[in-house]
């Protein structure tokens, strides 16, 4: 509809369907029209990324102006909060594995209600403290809720109230009661970290997964058009004057509009840094050799290129897959993970490694589906 308001596209493009804000009619023509794959609808059923493209390549419209009011991140679209005021959950959406959800990292309301993370250092260790802890949950078939969304009486009172320290210890007493293996706190996280640079790695064989993955639409980041920033124009003219030192008298909107664009990208860019070094990936967004090597799944053949090559680093050249015998990928495609318990040396490798991470296989093991 914004798209449509703004001459991007037109009822030519639509069939003849007016979409300005409001017309819930063709608004509820469009839901039927996605469902039966015909019409106009047919394009807005793929999504915002496709639609993009479409809209560009097919229709004319700006492609710079869809980039920033498109809300999507590596294809998945937006769920619905407003991240311009939170640096924190602009680094939730845009550095989370799989796109803009708050499974990850749900940070808005401690950046901006709490301000638990002033700097970019402390941003950083809950961009990778948090995903971290949350994939555990997935991993052992867990909800999440019972941990935050009910918290100790004495819990404002400790170190860190947000991570709910004393939930954490508990699910480390339960994961060693369960299955017999001690683990603490900290384990919980190395579990999830393996996990989660596989996610990072397998997303590098597909393509993916570097920096330039992890950005977002400047609408999740600041105003895109003069209306945005004139319906704040207080807000960012002090922000421009306190925050940035930027003169801002006499200056028009569409001037101010990119100064402050300027310097909330370069924010965004700065916190990816951060997470970055956190994480133990390179500056690209990449799970260094040591990063991998310390979780326990630097398996030969990923590695073996990238020695050759004098890389220290995972890239998507190359194609990097898993140890032969266990799992290949080939044409493209992962063979299914075949498990088993306890060191063993690899088929066909002379390489031995140990394939004790049963949570980590299994949360793959749906990849050959």
């Amino acid at each position: 509809m914004e798209c449509f308001e703004r001459g991007l596209i037109t009822a030519d493009h639509t069939g003849g369907m007016d979409l300005s804000f409001g017309n819930r009619l063709n608004a509820l023509e469009i839901v039927h029209q996605m469902a039966a794959g015909k019409g106009f609808g047919a394009i807005v059923g793929q999504g915002i990324r496709k639609m993009k493209q479409i809209f560009a390549e097919k229709f004319g419209a700006d492609a710079a102006m869809l980039q920033d009011i498109g809300m999507e991140s590596k294809g998945l679209e937006f769920s619905e909060y407003m991240t311009k005021e939170s640096l924190a959950q602009q680094g939730g959406y845009g550095l989370a594995l799989k796109g803009p959800q708050h499974d990850e990292a749900w940070l808005i309301f401690l950046d901006m209600v709490h301000n638990f993370m002033p700097t970019f250092e402390q941003k950083a260790e809950a961009l990778h403290w948090f995903p971290m802890f949350r994939t555990w949950f997935s991993l052992c078939g867990l909800c999440k809720l019972p941990w935050n969304d009910i918290v100790p009486e004495d819990n404002k009172d400790t170190a860190e109230p947000a991570k709910v320290m004393k939930h954490v210890n508990w699910y480390a007493d339960y994961y060693t009661a369960v299955t017999g293996n001690i683990a603490k706190p900290d384990d919980l996280i190395t579990m999830s970290e393996a996990v989660y640079n596989f996610q990072r790695v397998f997303n590098l064989k597909m393509g993916y997964g570097t920096r330039d993955h992890d950005t977002l639409p400047y609408r999740a980041v600041g105003p895109v058009t003069v209306e945005e920033y004139e319906s704040r124009h207080e807000r960012y003219d002090t922000e421009l004057k306190e925050k940035y030192a930027v003169d801002v008298t006499g200056k028009d909107t569409p001037w101010k509009v990119a100064e402050l664009r300027k310097r909330r990208e370069a924010q965004y860019e700065t916190l990816k840094d951060a997470v970055y070094k956190r994480r133990g990936w390179t500056a690209n967004g990449i799970p260094t050799v040591e990063t991998v090597k310390r979780l326990g799944i630097d398996f030969p053949e990923v590695l073996a290129g990238r020695a050759d090559r004098g890389h220290t680093a995972f890239e998507t050249e190359g194609r990097p897959h898993l140890c032969r015998g266990e799992t290949q990928w080939q044409a493209g495609v992962p063979a299914p993970f075949q498990h088993h318990a306890g060191p063993r040396r690899c088929p066909g490798n002379a390489h031995p490694h140990d394939c004790r991470r049963v949570a980590f296989h299994r949360q793959f093991s749906s990849l050959s589906d």
